[in-house]
């Protein structure tokens, strides 16, 4: 199966795929929209179903969109679908509370800078804490590892994502939930995790002039060839 995952540079919504793939050393390449199309975004985007990316590519042929369902279709692939219907369902609410925290999280770290960054940050501290707070209490009414058992999953690594990165927005902020800085620790131990983490793009410079790091070379955060 040859598996291509298509986005842009930033550090958001096509995190929580690649730390499954890895975790599960499924094969993937990763191309940016304009490799791939071969044109910017805004010539590519009205062609493109639901008009926005992540996207995954399967045998060059067909197309998954939204990041949810990747993540779904990678745990099918994988052998990790549970099939007791109650987990199954556990774990989707998990995986949907996760995802609402893109919003504001992911732009904001991604793209803001000075006092916008600052404002956002500020305006989207209760929710953050709010939804930590419910994140930490469901790992703390279990005795397994991760949300749902010892295997992690989908959830696991969508939470995984918007918790680490939370770290750029306010590095203090996940120190206030112990479990859940316990969970981010269980996953980071996992070697094909760990070494993903290692070498992906890094992310610097936020809340001045975010940037990846692609290759030793820094390039501004965006949807745009540079």
């Amino acid at each position: 199966m040859k598996i291509d995952l298509i986005y842009f540079k930033m550090r958001a919504l096509a995190e929580a795929p690649q730390l499954l793939l890895h975790y599960t050393g499924i094969d993937y390449n990763f191309i940016m929209s304009w490799d791939y199309y071969g044109k910017e975004w805004p010539e590519v985007k009205p062609q493109v179903p639901f008009k926005q990316l992540p996207m995954m590519i399967v045998n060059d042929k067909h197309e998954i969109c939204q990041s949810i369902a990747i993540l779904n279709f990678i745990e099918n692939v994988a052998g990790l679908k549970l099939k007791n219907p109650i987990e199954e369902a556990k774990a989707s609410s998990i995986l949907q509370s996760a995802q609402e925290l893109f919003l504001p999280l992911n732009p904001t770290v991604n793209f803001a800078v000075g006092d916008d960054f600052k404002k956002r940050r500020d305006d989207m501290m209760p929710f953050l804490i709010s939804r930590f707070e419910d994140l930490e209490k469901i790992l703390k009414s279990n005795e397994m590892k991760f949300f749902i058992d010892d295997t992690p999953r989908a959830c696991d690594f969508a939470a995984f994502h918007h918790l680490d990165i939370s770290k750029k927005l306010d590095n203090s902020l996940i120190s206030k939930f112990p479990r859940l800085e316990e969970f981010l620790n269980d996953i980071n131990s996992i070697d094909t995790v760990k070494n993903y983490l290692s070498q992906r793009p890094d992310l610097i410079d936020v809340s001045i002039e975010p940037k990846l790091v692609i290759d030793g070379k820094a390039h501004s955060t965006g949807t745009s060839k540079t």
